[in-house]
């Protein structure tokens, strides 16, 4: 009931408003009301007219939305990278748009595959695998499918967090600047958005530690990685799993976009298998990795 009036306050508000706005100046009033209507019509067409794009790429063809390239990796986050990844790995046919990178629930990636909206990566990955029978964990034992669950969970809901806030708290957001095209209108909003971000940060509860606390966590959890890859080719052995997806989207990150922060010397000093599997799997699943940056490099 309380989230349900949080939602229905600012309506009040605006009725309010409108109200007061007629009493004093009927014009002035349906000006307003005709300049919401343009612009919701507007954005309407707008929508229909990227949905006809998108039904355009045809039966069985991935559109996967999501935001820009990076200018020193694909994509500055691991989520996109883990999703497009999976698509190269199992050869379904996709296409990339930037337009709408938010989907349903307010999130990037999402996917439109034949008219319908997918989001979630994780969700995402697991009905594409069912649709296209690209269950690429199907040779792995029972116990061997729990442990892999255990450390993308760990990737996705812990270290993400020590990722996030050095990213938004400690270096303020300059490698997101500094990484990736952000409008100017944009940049005008970093400050709000990291004091949104530290806000979420705290209230997972990972903000509550001292940057050195997070940074021992953060290493534990690579340390576990590292020794579970071992000399292997990939996380579960000598094939490629979901798992691979989300790791190598997760080590990209601190490869690439994190170039001043900790988490880049334990990959060159303590854990360099992690960093050799990075480069393996880039080489494999991503020739045309220098193309898809913004902006574009020659191939090396």
């Amino acid at each position: 009931m309380q989230f349900m009036a949080q939602l229905e306050w600012p309506a009040a508000v605006g009725a309010r408003g409108l109200s007061w706005l007629w009493k004093r100046s009927r014009r002035v009033a349906v000006a307003a009301v005709v300049v919401v209507a343009v612009v919701k019509v507007r954005a309407y067409v707008q929508k229909q007219q990227r949905r006809k794009r998108w039904d355009a790429a045809g039966q069985d063809v991935v559109v996967l939305h999501m935001f820009g390239r990076g200018r020193h990796l694909p994509n500055l986050s691991p989520f996109v990278l883990k999703l497009e990844t999976y698509l190269r790995m199992t050869d379904i046919k996709y296409e990339i748009d930037y337009e709408e990178p938010m989907g349903s629930k307010g999130k990037s990636p999402w996917i439109t595959l034949n008219g319908e909206n997918l989001a979630d990566s994780q969700f995402v990955m697991e009905h594409l695998a069912s649709k296209f029978n690209k269950d690429l964990s199907s040779h792995l034992s029972p116990v061997e499918k729990a442990t892999a669950h255990a450390l993308r969970v760990m990737l996705e809901n812990n270290t993400l967090w020590g990722l996030a806030y050095w990213r938004y708290v400690q270096d303020k957001g300059r490698e997101i600047l500094n990484g990736m095209h952000v409008p100017f209108f944009l940049r005008l909003t970093l400050g709000m958005f990291i004091r949104q971000a530290k806000k979420v940060i705290w209230l997972h509860g990972m903000g509550r530690h001292s940057p050195h606390e997070i940074e021992y966590l953060c290493k534990q959890d690579l340390a576990a990685l590292s020794t579970h890859l071992g000399d292997k080719d990939f996380l579960m052995g000598d094939k490629p799993t979901e798992v691979d997806c989300a790791m190598f989207g997760f080590l990209c990150q601190l490869m690439y976009a994190s170039t001043s922060s900790p988490y880049l010397m334990m990959l060159e000093t303590d854990f360099p298998n992690l960093r050799s599997y990075c480069l393996r799997v880039k080489d494999k699943f991503w020739p045309d990795w220098n193309a898809c940056l913004d902006p574009p490099r020659p191939v090396s």
